[in-house]
């Protein structure tokens, strides 16, 4: 199994995962996917039995027998090592302490803002921040409930820090609309932005 299978972001997760609960890989895939949107985004059936392979070829996870649910093939279940939780905590150590630069479509998107002009910017950030507080009021919604029904915070840490990121960049995006509003954030003058300045001219026959 390459080595870089091990370099995948959904190690830390699944190693996470197995320090809960023994688990079979059809069980990880789907409990990632409703604990995260990026992991339902991101995580094929075929990265996960491949990253759970790689895992226990380095000795960071161990097979515990093969089990059946109903009619149901049976799955290999895999338990966390002793190997595997010091794994997990190396990483968990290193990946809180090094605020590393991480890309979003959204900073992609940011940082050619100037080229939707004024209007079209303020349209698109108000649009994002209207989507934005739609689903921090749900989340938030769901973190409070969840809080009042007894659950240790520890165990939601993740989902208050997402909470308080949306909000973060929501705020953000509404001072960057205040700007281009007041004038505060300029644009180049009309020809930079404008579409057609960018088609290259014809040359006369």
């Amino acid at each position: 199994m390459p080595r870089r299978a091990l370099d995948n972001p959904i190690v830390t997760a699944v190693l996470g995962l197995l320090l809960e609960q023994s688990s079979h890989p059809h069980q990880m895939l789907s409990e990632l996917r409703e604990r995260s949107a990026n992991h339902a985004a991101v995580i094929h059936r075929g990265t996960l039995y491949n990253t759970v392979a790689a895992l226990a070829e380095a000795g960071w996870v161990a097979s515990q027998g093969r089990q059946r649910s109903g009619n149901r093939p049976e799955r290999t279940v895999y338990a966390l090592t002793q190997a595997g939780r010091d794994e997990l905590v190396r990483r968990l150590d290193a990946q809180i302490r090094d605020p590393r630069r991480e890309f979003s479509h959204f900073l992609g998107a940011v940082t050619y803002l100037g080229a939707l002009g004024p209007a079209g910017a303020e349209e698109a950030l108000t649009e994002r921040a209207r989507r934005l507080r739609r689903r921090t009021a749900a989340d938030g919604e769901r973190l409070a409930e969840a809080l009042v029904a007894g659950v240790p915070r520890l165990h939601v840490i993740e989902a208050d820090y997402a909470l308080s990121l949306a909000r973060a960049e929501t705020a953000w995006i509404d001072s960057v609309i205040e700007d281009i509003r007041s004038g505060a954030l300029t644009w180049p003058d009309a020809a930079a932005t404008d579409p057609d300045s960018l088609r290259p001219e014809s040359s006369s026959p």
